[in-house]
């Protein structure tokens, strides 16, 4: 990879440069993705109706910094840096962004991504998180939350990476309440994709009708 970026809102470079964990299953996790100065401006434009469960991300509602670090996100650039990191082809074509603005205490349980995806990233924006529950763990295995190879505070501008593999356990610690995240998820083609995003939307309205009743 030959150019590489570093700009008011992601820190390319940062996360190229950060090595890359391959034990138990290839992950990394970079803090300051997001610079500090940008996140205040990221977190204040979080269009995600404070509903629970993966979201779409509105097409009407997108303004201010969370609209520009959206055309960041979905830029060829931001695809190749991926591609070059976990060593494998990745196509912007397959990518999927959504977002999560709420956790519920039924959330978090072990487990790992579908077979659909083949790079999963999260990018936290909540400030000044303090509670024990809500950290996403790494784990070695299926049963046990403890047994952890790293923790993950959903702390603003923190990013977490990792490739899907039959072993890459996850999970975290129960917690209800605000817990927003932008996630990336490079498909394994762009049907898949777009099945999975009318998936996703479908769900959303129905929650939203739900609230409202």
């Amino acid at each position: 990879m030959t150019q590489t970026m570093l700009d008011d809102l992601i820190d390319l470079d940062r996360f190229l440069h950060m090595p890359l964990e391959h034990e138990p299953f290839p992950h990394l996790v970079v803090p300051g993705f997001l610079p500090a100065e940008a996140v205040h401006d990221v977190v204040s434009s979080f269009p995600a109706p404070d509903l629970p469960g993966v979201l779409p991300v509105p097409t009407a509602r997108l303004y201010g910094a969370f609209e520009r670090l959206m055309e960041r996100l979905r830029s060829p650039l931001v695809t190749e840096a991926f591609s070059h990191k976990f060593g494998v082809a990745l196509d912007p074509a397959t990518l999927m962004v959504t977002l999560r603005a709420r956790t519920r205490p039924v959330d978090g349980q072990i487990h790992t991504d579908s077979e659909t995806k083949i790079v999963t990233a999260l990018i936290y924006l909540n400030e000044d998180w303090s509670n024990q529950g809500g950290r996403l763990r790494l784990l070695r295995g299926p049963d046990d939350i403890e047994d952890m190879i790293a923790e993950v505070p959903p702390d603003a501008g923190t990013l977490l990476a990792f490739r899907r593999t039959d072993n890459s356990w996850h999970g975290h610690k129960p917690f209800d309440g605000v817990r927003r995240s932008i996630m990336l998820n490079w498909m394994v083609d762009a049907a898949t994709m777009r099945r999975e995003l009318r998936r996703h939307a479908l769900s959303a309205g129905v929650k939203s009708l739900l609230t409202l009743r």
